[in-house]
């Protein structure tokens, strides 16, 4: 959330090791959402209503600009139920300390609810009649849902006699979120809106758009979870239990999403951590209204560095050529195809319906005619370790198929690791002959851009050659068709800054 010039970032923390266990609510803050600060924990396990652990939740700002907490603990009865805690001084911007709330808990599984399946409840908001609306996540029944609550003191809260949506197709609802998003058009006024309501389940973020109703709490979605064809996800990779919130000093809705390891137990123990949060993104609606882009916040360009770039260049197929100039292992690269007669492209099979599989089939060694073409990440020079981050181009009746894939089959020489391959189809819009790759590098995780954000991919990777100076970074083409680069950009990125907080204070006093 955003408080009096701060940005805060709530995270689920074991303060005694890289494993579960003990959970918390830790608490950074930042300036810019690119460097920053680590506070103590803000929420522990104290009280019989959380003392098995303070899950997931989300903040809420109340009348007055007070920031509040509502979050899931685990109680004595290792049942699930929702809990308040706001600041004890809300003068301090920092936020460092909270206080629990005497009424705890405000929800608990009573009647048909799970209470092994009742947690996460979302930011809340305020209807026409100012009565306090938030959803928990939950599984009834076999049905996944969204159950809604009403409130109009945020302390006394009354269940819904219906689910603000629930589905037969899924599991139990995590980490669900609800929230505006609009179409602005030239004057930055809202030219078109929908809902977005996200549940994490099945290990991925799917989202489904809709229109809301704010008088009656009536949710019509356009399609649901899960329907063929409309298979929405925020990230088609390594990304779950994401979060948004309403940046009110920049005006537009940032996306966190929680990035999980791919290497083993021991590794994390051995490490000291584990799991990552993703690059914070902004989420908009697409022109068509159809579907979210997604794109990393404008503040990250400001660690870039050593800038290459290029443009108008050939890649005939079976071609490859190095970006050299920049630090591959850390790196921002963004790239546009223009794409040759697709006419030649190959035929896609109907029942193709499952693009991770496709990527499986047709990787990036295997020959098409439109494809495969992209980037080689994380690749050492031999090529031996390589993660591929590519497109390949189908004709399906008078339409085409863009599919973007994720290839960590080739990632690492290390045994032991999870190598998958994603993929993903690209909803383009109209295929105007263009095609664009955005990838940020960091050592261990690659978070792709495919169509301007219309599809994202997330990547957790461990090269054992391919590391720092020795990591490299290629275009290539093996298609038989050529492709030409119109443009490519890359920068070396610069390290975030990371501070504990007495090491902040220490740097200010030397700085004045």
């Amino acid at each position: 959330m955003y408080y009096k010039g701060v940005y805060h970032l709530f995270y689920q923390f074991n303060p005694y090791g890289a494993v579960w266990g003990n959970i918390s609510w830790a608490h950074s803050i930042s300036y810019d959402l690119v460097d920053w600060v680590h506070l103590e924990p803000a929420i522990n396990p104290s009280q019989p209503f959380d003392i098995n652990g303070c899950w997931s939740g989300s903040t809420t700002f109340l009348p007055g600009e007070k920031p509040a907490i509502l979050y899931t603990g685990e109680d004595l009865k290792n049942r699930q139920v929702q809990n308040l805690a706001v600041p004890k001084n809300v003068s301090d911007p920092l936020l460092r300390e909270w206080v629990k709330s005497p009424h705890n808990p405000l929800l608990t599984p009573i009647d048909d609810i799970d209470p092994q399946n009742f947690r996460d409840p979302t930011t809340a908001w305020q209807g026409p009649d100012r009565v306090w609306r938030v959803i928990v996540g939950s599984k009834i029944n076999g049905r996944g849902m969204a159950i809604l609550y009403r409130s109009k003191d945020f302390v006394e809260w009354t269940r819904s006699k219906n689910p603000l949506h629930s589905s037969t197709k899924t599991g139990m609802w995590e980490c669900p979120d609800f929230y505006p998003v609009s179409i602005n058009n030239k004057n930055g006024e809202k030219k078109f809106s929908k809902h977005v309501l996200k549940a994490s389940f099945n290990s991925q973020d799917h989202y489904i758009l809709g229109n809301y109703t704010p008088r009656t709490d009536k949710f019509e979605v356009d399609t649901d979870f899960l329907d063929e064809g409309f298979d929405f996800r925020y990230d088609n990779g390594k990304f779950y239990a994401s979060k948004t919130f309403y940046d009110s000093a920049k005006k537009r809705q940032i996306l966190w999403g929680w990035v999980t390891e791919s290497d083993s137990e021991s590794d994390d123990i051995e490490k000291g951590w584990s799991g990552l949060q993703s690059i914070p993104r902004n989420i908009l609606l697409s022109g068509t209204g159809r579907q979210l882009v997604l794109w990393p916040i404008k503040e990250i360009e400001k660690l870039r560095t050593n800038n290459v770039s290029f443009h108008d260049k050939e890649l005939k197929g079976g071609s490859l050529f190095e970006v050299s100039g920049i630090t591959a292992s850390q790196a921002d690269v963004e790239i546009s195809f223009d794409l040759p007669n697709l006419d030649e492209a190959e035929s896609i099979d109907p029942s193709w319906v499952d693009p991770q599989l496709l990527c499986s089939q047709k990787g990036a060694s295997v020959r098409g005619t439109v494809g495969p073409f992209g980037l080689l990440v994380l690749a050492s020079k031999d090529l031996t370790e390589q993660t591929a981050v590519f497109f390949r181009i189908f004709r399906r009746h008078d339409n085409y198929v863009v599919l973007m894939c994720s290839d960590q089959s080739r990632s690492s020489l290390r045994e032991g690791l999870d190598k998958p391959i994603y993929g993903a189809f690209v909803s383009m819009d109209h295929l105007d002959r263009k095609i664009s790759l955005r990838s940020l590098i960091d050592h261990s995780i690659i978070e792709s851009f495919g169509g301007d954000g219309r599809t994202c991919i997330t990547a957790r990777v461990y090269p054992k050659l391919a590391i720092h100076r020795e990591g490299h970074l290629y275009v290539f083409n093996n298609g038989t068709s050529s492709v030409r680069t119109s443009s490519l950009n890359a920068w070396s990125m610069k390290r975030a800054q990371i501070f504990p907080m007495q090491k902040r204070r220490k740097q200010q006093i030397n700085y004045k």
